[in-house]
């Protein structure tokens, strides 16, 4: 609580009547400082803020790994137009560039929200012993801290001004086991197929390990540089969920480093509360992972695609469409074989981006036969703006990048600068993300009641009501009902809301710009813009939320303003989350804005409220 004036008006009286040393006095103030700021963590301007020795001290500790980071943007303030500034921008597609700098985010800032800002100093940890170092030296100097991986954060959640960085970004160690028990579970758990990932490692790295090199499957995110961590903590789901279910469910141990420096193993059997938090309690709010052990699976024969455009004539054919496709949906595609999107557009069009496994191209075509005849029944209706067609390949080579660099390069993009590792690939489509500045981002768990027979319409005319607005889509391998049974009971044991048990897609609409930064002239976002497409985009989720009035929200792809966000992300779970961050966290060094605990705290994560 705050220091008693009364108290240390008293202490300031009686001081010119003790003797002390100048150190010991300079020890007694610094300790009066501290008590002053107990609930106020410190800045750079800031009395408090550790010396330039201090900081040496922490560099020597961690082996020279601490950085003094700079903002790449000095650059674009010289002068305009300069040929640093563009380069820095046209970099800013790409994700390996972005992951490379410290002081760099996936996603460069939401309007009226958030921008990014570099830490003012970072430790690039290469081990465990390097994050201890870094939490020791955050909680005894009373710093802002931040936990970086692969930075892909549309909440901006790791990064912040005045604080210091963990980045992670250099232990990607990845270990394939053939069998594995976790520590103390010996009595409880058999062995089985696994693998242990640094917090560092990206996806495209994992798969190509677990996948490619060894034939095995684990479930991960469909984005090829999100960090492997991120993920799991914020529960995770990939373009196979349906089948092979939440990401954090098949977490079997980790290695964390809690608040008090300690490096805990964490399983079933040791700190199982811990553990199940880890488990979708959102990254960042209970200690830093530094390790994790996520079980595989059986790989399939083949992996596929069905992908396709149709463009309705007016607005009574395009209802129809999306009603063609809901009852499609719900009669052919709600189950395990099929996972990612359905997209609907202002212009009375929809785009095809299906996923499938446990089936060959024959018989996915198959699925899909009824519904194409019944499209190309009506050509005064319906065109196909792009034939909607299927392919599949052997499940091995779907990270395969020898493999897609010779059979499918137009779906994948390489880093292009000068001597970069020739496996920096990533898929095409992420282009469109890469820096992006949001406007707004939005989703909602979509309850599988609307697609009863009686609800398809309510459902196709809110879907048809929203895309007036902006573009919207489902997200079928982000909702886990269809899922197999066994799925569904793994899923229970996590600290997901409950809410994705029972829906059947996320519903996701969300806009932005090319990467844009306020205040950096010539490169500042178009406000008109950024506004009115804010404004489009929240009048499109209310057009859902008349049918799925209490939806829940993904923690990773929700919006920055979430109302009773503790509700929308973690539903009835919520409760226990809070009571093991007061465990494990009790003065609150691990924040995240919108994470466990954060409503004890401003909102930029400085000042305690209570």
């Amino acid at each position: 609580m705050p220091i008693n004036r009364r108290r240390f008006l008293k202490g300031a009286i009686l001081l010119p009547g003790i003797s002390m040393s100048s150190s010991s006095l300079f020890a007694f103030s610094e300790n009066l400082l501290k008590e002053s700021n107990k609930y106020k963590r410190v800045r750079p301007k800031d009395a408090l803020w550790p010396s330039h020795e201090k900081w040496e001290q922490l560099n020597k500790a961690v082996n020279g790994n601490l950085i003094k980071v700079e903002s790449p943007f000095a650059a674009c303030k010289t002068t305009t137009g300069n040929i640093a500034c563009e380069e820095l921008f046209r970099n800013l597609k790409n994700p390996y560039y972005i992951g490379d700098h410290p002081a760099l985010t996936q996603t460069s800032g939401w309007l009226d929200a958030w921008q990014t800002e570099p830490s003012v100093y970072a430790v690039a940890a290469k081990n465990t012993a390097d994050v201890v170092a870094a939490v020791n030296f955050a909680r005894t100097n009373n710093l802002r801290l931040v936990v970086k991986g692969g930075g892909h954060s549309y909440q901006g959640t790791s990064n912040s001004a005045d604080s210091l960085l963990i980045w992670t970004r250099a232990m990607n160690k990845i270990i394939v086991h053939e069998s594995f028990v976790a520590h103390d579970c010996e009595a409880t758990q058999s062995p089985q197929p696994a693998v242990t990932i640094e917090a560092g490692a990206m996806w495209l790295q994992t798969y190509n390990e677990v996948t490619t090199k060894s034939g095995r499957y684990v479930q991960g995110g469909g984005c090829a540089t999100v960090g492997v961590a991120g993920l799991i903590q914020s529960g995770g789901f990939g373009s196979f969920s349906k089948n092979y279910g939440l990401a954090a469910a098949a977490l079997l141990e980790a290695e964390i480093v809690t608040a008090d420096g300690s490096v805990e193993i964490v399983n079933a059997c040791k700190k199982p509360d811990l553990f199940w938090a880890l488990k979708g309690g959102g990254g960042g709010s209970f200690g830093v992972v530094t390790k994790l052990t996520l079980r595989t699976r059986e790989l399939p024969e083949k992996f596929g695609a069905v992908f396709g455009k149709i463009k309705a004539i007016d607005d009574a054919s395009y209802k129809l469409l999306i009603k063609q496709l809901l009852e499609l949906y719900h009669t052919q595609l709600f189950n395990p074989h099929w996972g990612e999107t359905i997209s609907f557009y202002s212009n009375n069009s929809v785009n095809i981006n299906m996923v499938f496994q446990g089936l060959n191209k024959e018989k996915a075509e198959v699925f899909w036969q009824d519904f194409k005849n019944g499209v190309e029944k009506f050509p005064e209706k319906y065109t196909f703006e792009m034939p909607l067609t299927v392919i599949d390949l052997p499940a091995q080579h779907l990270w395969d990048i020898d493999f897609l660099k010779q059979y499918a390069p137009q779906l994948i993009a390489s880093d292009d600068r000068l001597g970069a590792p020739a496996n920096n690939v990533y898929w095409a489509s992420a282009k469109q993300e890469t820096g992006q500045f949001l406007f707004a981002y939005h989703s909602a768990w979509m309850p599988k009641s609307l697609l009863q027979k009686n609800k398809q319409y309510q459902l196709a005319n809110a879907i048809f009501a929203a895309s007036r607005n902006w573009t919207m889509s489902l997200h079928f391998n982000k909702g886990l009902a269809g899922a197999r049974a066994g799925e569904i009971i793994a899923a229970k044991n996590t600290a997901m809301n409950p809410a994705v048990l029972d829906s059947f897609a996320l519903a996701i609409i969300a806009g932005e710009a090319q990467p844009s930064f306020v205040g950096l002239a010539g490169h500042e976002p178009d406000m008109n813009e950024a506004r009115n497409g804010a404004s489009k985009i929240n009048k499109a989720i209310n057009e859902l939320l008349k049918v799925a009035p209490n939806a829940g929200s993904y923690v990773s792809e929700s919006d920055f303003f979430q109302k009773n966000w503790q509700q929308s992300f973690w539903g009835s779970n919520y409760p226990r989350l809070a009571a093991i961050k007061k465990k494990y966290d009790p003065e609150g060094l691990f924040f995240v804005r919108h994470g466990v605990g954060s409503e004890l705290w401003s909102d930029d994560g400085f000042t305690k409220r209570y």
